[in-house]
């Protein structure tokens, strides 16, 4: 480990965007120094991204065991053994730290094991050692919130960090919040065999997804048996023999044994020396322009701690480009519409660009069309059920050079909702990075049967001539 000294970059965080960053400036032939207080991998790797979805693939294996006979296979469902499934998910992590720490090394960066207090807008203090750089990149990430006057306890009411690590399956459980951690931990213990009720004061789960996918996921929950509590604000909790009361705004009372706390995560950036060397704040977030660079010349900032979409490969673009800013080459800022999102439960629901009511909230005229995945072979063969929406400019409504209507415009958003549909948004943000129109994507092929099919078919239809489609 080095011990102070200095280097072309010095990075804070040694997460998605800290060390997307740091591997690509080393690429670049900079010299780079990369400061982590915990493990390389950040919260992704390690209480995040990789977890979490480790324990959802052994929930759809139950899930498999318990339905299996109605594809004609006999099995017999034992129960869930939550330390081999805990043992499971550890070694899925430990393999990924394992070939990063590698990857790190391979390019020569210097890892820093420790916590990092930036002093000046050129050094960063370890301990007792000083390491300073021609630019500080801020990276540290964040943390899961909580609600005024509600204490986390660790044990009945607890984040998705203690949630990872539960030895047992919950025999009930109240989520407060139905975003994406919300709905996938719904998702994992439901599974499991647990009792779930989300509580959201917003009228849908999943507030920032379409209107679409969120009505098919709330009525796909409640053929799982997943309760909700849709526009109701949490009160207060106490404790009971069991575990927790839950009072909302509603006048209705839950019970049960945790309380699982997923109402978002906030930045790590008190008491770590931003604000005193010239590094503003809003709400704990730090400021920067399209370019990710701060109001300090020598310092930018990325991943969860600006107040871009907390996803990890929002991360990995933001670290890669200003690792590229740094090196000299010609950088553009990020279409945050632009960047695919995907909840990961079951069934999944994966997205990329805007709403329709983020549509019409911007004056925008479109066409759109859904796509019934029961239309789908794959997907039947599946046994899912969901959707395929996609939204698109409105056509000009001049004449075309064969006469017609001209037809729709760019593709401005892909919604997809069912089993597995998250691998196949990558499609998605080609199309609409791409800036294609439906015609454009309806002279492509698509491999039947696969469930990227509905991409296709949803494109055809749209561009006026629908194959498999039932009005």
């Amino acid at each position: 480990m080095a011990e102070g000294g200095h280097y072309d970059i010095v990075v804070l965080g040694g997460g998605s965007g800290g060390y997307a960053c740091a591997l690509r400036a080393a690429e670049l032939g900079k010299r780079v120094a990369l400061i982590e207080k915990d493990k390389v991998g950040g919260t992704c790797l390690h209480r995040g991204c990789i977890p979490t979805k480790a324990l959802l693939h052994a929930a759809e294996v139950a899930d498999s065991a318990r339905e299996s006979e109605k594809f004609g296979i006999r099995t017999s469902f034992e129960g869930v053994d939550m330390p081999g499934v805990l043992s499971y998910q550890q070694s899925v992590v430990d393999r990924l730290w394992k070939g990063l720490q590698s990857t790190i090394a391979s390019r020569k960066i210097d890892t820093i094991l420790g916590d990092g207090r930036l002093v000046s807008p050129t050094s960063v203090q370890v301990g007792d050692a000083l390491y300073t750089g021609d630019h500080i990149v801020l990276a540290t990430g964040s943390v899961p919130r909580s609600l005024p006057g509600l204490e986390i306890d660790g044990a009945r009411i607890i984040t998705s960090d203690e949630a990872l690590r539960m030895d047992r399956v919950p025999g009930s459980a109240v989520i407060l919040g139905g975003g994406v951690i919300g709905v996938e931990f719904a998702s994992v213990w439901r599974s499991f065999g647990a009792g779930v009720t989300i509580v959201e004061m917003m009228p849908q789960l999943l507030p920032l997804e379409d209107e679409a996918s969120a009505k098919q996921l709330q009525r796909a929950f409640r053929r799982r048996g997943i309760a909700a509590e849709l526009g109701t604000a949490f009160e207060s909790v106490r404790y009971t023999a069991g575990g927790v009361s839950v009072s909302l705004s509603n006048g209705k009372t839950l019970e049960a044994e945790v309380l699982l706390v997923a109402v978002g995560r906030g930045p790590v950036s008190a008491r770590l020396g931003y604000e005193e060397n010239g590094v503003t704040l809003t709400r704990g977030y730090v400021d920067v322009d399209g370019l990710c660079r701060t109001a300090v010349p020598t310092i930018s900032a990325v991943g969860d701690l600006i107040a871009t979409p907390q996803l990890a490969h929002v991360g990995f673009a933001e670290g890669i480009m200003v690792a590229e800013r740094l090196g000299g080459l010609d950088v553009r800022p990020i279409d945050y519409d632009g960047v695919p999102r995907i909840t990961y439960s079951d069934p999944e629901v994966a997205s990329v660009g805007i709403t329709s009511a983020q549509a019409a909230e911007r004056g925008i005229a479109v066409t759109e069309v859904t796509y019934p995945l029961g239309g789908n072979g794959k997907s039947v063969i599946l046994q899912t059920q969901g959707q395929a929406k996609v939204i698109a400019e409105a056509p000009a409504g001049s004449p075309g050079p064969d006469g017609q209507g001209a037809g729709p415009g760019r593709v401005l958003g892909i919604h997809l909702i069912g089993a597995r549909v998250g691998e196949l948004i990558a499609e998605g943000q080609l199309i609409y990075n791409w800036d294609a129109e439906p015609a454009d994507v309806a002279a492509l092929i698509h491999p039947h049967p696969t469930q990227s099919e509905i991409i296709g078919e949803a494109h055809l239809a749209l561009a006026g001539k629908p194959l498999h489609f039932h009005a």
